[in-house]
């Protein structure tokens, strides 16, 4: 009974209710709170505020000065295109924040939390604080006051373009945009006060010129842009987390900050992982459940069967707080119906919609000062699993009607659901902590935090997808996690512990290599890359290679269903055309590459060597069969079933091939775009670099830049003795040939004059371009009429070849060489997971 009497109480206290008008006091000139809020609605909580219906107005009650709190701004409402960045929930950057008050006004003071004193003097805390800026977010004037509390007009500060979409907006150029405070209001269905934060959504518009297509495509009016942005208040945390020390060796984000109180002996930079609190019940126990589990709430506006795939997938996560020493401690459940979504203590697994597929993400609120993790935060692009399922249709794919036979298990959406369940985990991975480890697919699916791409075998005559993704948390994401959340018993020398268990997870097997080390086309890592698979990728290039052969080989109409334009077969043709283009990257790295940890001095590990020749010969082989006119053909059968589009079917540009033949399809576009990004992988500026110099730094053994361009050039002009010769060659084959060695020389001109490209690399690429006009492009050496006949060779008169012509514009002026860019592929990524790391467009911050 004693409870529900509380509870009942607590229920009136967190109803809005109008204010009476009895002022307890009136020490201001403007008079008595009570009295100035006559007839608001009071809305009491973590800040108490008062709605004002007859101005549209939000009066804040600050009941406490110079007393820390955070405040961060989200996006309610988004915009719906992945290219702008602005999705419904995104969110926006926390900040650690206080009320001070200077006679009639009130500021909102950032202090500055990158530089510190962690000291006990004051006097040396002071200097720190008066050395570096802080940051005031806004000022208030004062309307009334009681009792210590005054009054202020919070609603400038809540109308107003918290989040950035006008430089949003600007930055990728669609349009010049401002705000407008006249299309512009308080949203009162989700403006909130609870005891532990405030919440408030605003209605914001923004108006501009020459709106670009992105917005075009998705805002009604595309001159006015109108989205819900939000604002939370949030109590801190209280002072009993502990923050746990950084170690390179094992991934995860965190906070950072100069403390000028070291030691001068020692290290100014400070480095703290961030994590969820997370603390035993029995903190002797082995096993214990968590004193407040950490729970994960499910957008309940997504469908089934995605709904239960990212509830499992998300719940995976259970396995790893298991190896931590925790029972229960990580749950999901789905959100209440009359939750939230920004309400800061509800981790989000939000289901967001676009009108291209896109990135998903996630992020985290975190306290600024230690690290603690206040809010998880996952964003998922629904068109993603479309993207997926696609993919599948070309690999297994065989519609005899309108959808697949209901009378047997769809392979496609069971490789789609796999491949959500992957993706809830991989993202709700960064909302723990943990950044990419892209090292993890070598060391057999390692880890969520991977970018997989499906694992397609050869089976028979047939390719099968029943292992396409991983099922379950990797041997990496538990160590991961007991880095960071695994409770020491009393007396343990946390430092020492965590050292020992990074070292028992290296001789279990595992590293950790991240973004820095994948991302760049350029980097030297043989075995860390995005959406690759297998623990060679020269190896792995070949098998997928071969998986490419049988998918084009077994492609027909059949991989659309009954009903469908036959145009809109070139979607599913372009994954598959494509299969490689991942692999490629990968094997490219094998290329001067270098294997190198993090490793800390006197830790035993490994620390740089260089990929051994003849491993560096087999990836070049590789590559350049890559570039075989045969393997670059597109089947003569799939050329005759794509007609140009019909009416109002019009493609997404991203997701089809680039052509020069109009509204046709061209069938030297894939071969243009897919040896446009082999040649680009391999003539790579910085990894030419590191071929230019690797072989003096291991006595000449390795393969040099000259050897890998001379290579390059023979395998593409082996047909010929010049481009007038392959011109007789009228077949398919043959107009591929002839493009490889227009695309070969354009590539190594574009070396040779790029004058921030390495000396020596230009150096090579020149030697290269000479060689082609020695040995391969025909000059005239005299004016004879066309159709004329000398040494049984058909001369073309006075004309020389194109590559002869090409040459001689190069040596004339190298600086406005005649070269066209190449077709660009369609868009591949993302099939997977994020972008690039702590980009707009990130995934994990």
């Amino acid at each position: 009974m004693h409870k529900k009497v509380l509870l009942f109480i607590y229920s009136l206290l967190a109803v809005p209710y109008l204010v009476s008008a009895q002022p307890t006091s009136s020490t201001g000139t403007s008079g008595s709170i009570g009295t100035f809020t006559t007839g608001m609605e009071r809305n009491p909580g973590f800040m108490t505020y008062y709605w004002d219906a007859k101005k549209g107005k939000v009066w804040l009650e600050i009941t406490s000065f110079n007393t820390e709190f955070l405040y961060y701004p989200t996006l309610a409402q988004g915009v719906g295109s992945n290219d702008i960045g602005l999705d419904r929930g995104r969110l926006g950057q926390e900040h650690v924040v206080k009320f001070e008050r200077s006679g009639p006004k009130v500021l909102l003071i950032e202090p500055n939390y990158s530089y510190r004193a962690i000291s006990n003097d004051p006097q040396e805390r002071r200097a720190v604080e008066e050395s570096f800026a802080k940051s005031v977010h806004a000022g208030f004037d004062i309307v009334a006051e009681e009792n210590g509390k005054v009054l202020v007009d919070l609603t400038p500060f809540l109308i107003q373009d918290a989040v950035g979409a006008v430089q949003a907006i600007a930055r990728t150029k669609q349009g010049s945009f401002k705000f407008d405070p006249a299309r512009s209001a308080m949203y009162l269905p989700r403006t909130k006060a609870f005891p532990q934060n405030t919440e408030f959504e605003t209605i914001i518009t923004l108006t501009g010129d020459n709106p670009g297509a992105y917005l075009r495509e998705v805002v009604p009016t595309p001159s006015v842009v109108t989205m819900h942005q939000h604002h939370s208040f949030v109590q801190l945390p209280d002072a009993n987390y502990k923050p746990r020390l950084f170690d390179p060796r094992i991934g995860y984000g965190g906070i950072e900050y100069f403390d000028y109180a070291t030691p001068v002996s020692q290290p100014i930079m400070k480095r703290y992982i961030s994590r969820h609190r997370l603390e035993k019940k029995d903190p002797s126990a082995a096993v214990s459940e968590a004193i407040k589990p950490i729970v994960y709430y499910i957008d309940p506006g997504t469908p089934e069967p995605i709904r239960s795939a990212l509830m499992e997938g998300t719940a995976w996560w259970n396995q790893a707080f298991e190896a931590a020493g925790y029972k229960n401690a990580f749950q999901v459940k789905l959100l209440p119906a009359d939750a939230d979504p920004m309400d800061v203590r509800y981790n989000l697994v939000q289901w967001v919609h676009r009108s291209t597929r896109g990135w998903s993400y996630g992020g985290s609120i975190i306290d600024p000062r230690t690290g603690e993790i206040i809010k998880g935060k996952v964003t998922l692009g629904s068109l993603r699993v479309r993207q997926d399922y696609l993919i599948a249709q070309g690999l297994v794919g065989n519609f005899t009607g309108p959808s697949p036979d209901s009378s047997q298990a769809d392979p496609m959406m069971t490789m789609s659901l796999d491949r959500l369940r992957q993706l809830a985990a991989h993202e709700v991975g960064h909302t723990l902590g943990l950044p990419h480890n892209y090292i993890a697919s070598t060391q057999e699916r390692a880890s969520v935090m991977d970018y997989p791409t499906m694992v397609a075998k050869i089976k028979g005559a047939s390719i099968d997808l029943s292992d396409a993704y991983a099922k379950n948390i990797g041997d990496y994401d538990k160590w991961s996690i007991r880095y960071g959340y695994e409770q020491f018993p009393a007396g343990t020398n946390e430092k020492q512990a965590l050292n020992k268990l990074v070292t028992d997870m290296h001789k279990a097997g595992l590293t950790f290599l991240t973004d820095q080390d994948a991302r760049p086309e350029g980097s030297a890592h043989p075995g860390t890359h995005l959406w690759d698979n297998g623990a060679n990728a020269v190896d792995e290039l070949r098998r997928v290679m071969d998986v490419r052969k049988m998918a084009l080989a077994n492609f027909t109409e059949k991989k659309i269903p009954v009903g469908m334009p036959m145009a809109t077969l070139e979607e599913v043709l372009v994954p598959m055309y494509m299969f490689h283009r991942y692999q490629v990257e990968a094997a490219a790295k094998v290329l001067g590459g270098q294997t190198y940890t993090n490793a800390l001095r006197g830790d035993g590990q490994a620390v740089l060597s260089t990929v051994p020749a003849p491993e560096q010969k087999r990836a070049l082989d590789a590559l350049l069969a890559t570039l075989d006119p045969g393997f670059l053909s597109v089947p003569p059968v799939v050329l005759t079933l794509i007609p140009p589009r019909p009416f109002r079917y019009d493609p997404n540009q991203r997701e089809v091939f680039k052509r020069h033949t109009g509204i046709t399809f061209d069938p030297l576009g894939p071969p243009e775009a897919a040896a446009a990004m082999t040649l680009r992988m391999l003539l790579n500026p910085e990894r030419c670099a590191r071929l230019a110099s690797q072989r003096w730094v291991v006595n000449g053994l390795l393969p040099s830049l000259d050897q890998v361009i001379d290579q390059l050039i023979s395998s593409t002009y082996n047909s010929s003795k010049g481009y007038n010769q392959v011109k007789k060659d009228i077949t398919y084959a043959g107009s591929i040939s002839r493009m490889l060695q227009r695309k070969v020389l354009e590539s190594l001109m574009q070396l040779a004059v790029d004058k921030d490209v390495d000396g020596a690399v230009r150096a090579s690429a020149h030697e290269g371009i000479m060689r082609i006009k020695s040995q391969y492009a025909v000059k005239p050496t005299v004016n004879i009429p066309t159709g004329r006949t000398i040494n049984n060779e058909t001369s073309l008169g006075t004309t020389p070849d194109y590559l002869y012509w090409l040459i001689s514009q190069y040596e004339t002026n190298p600086a406005s060489i005649p070269v066209s860019p190449s077709l660009a592929p369609p868009d591949g990524a993302p099939i997977d997971p994020g972008q690039e790391w702590l980009s707009p467009d990130c995934d994990w911050k």
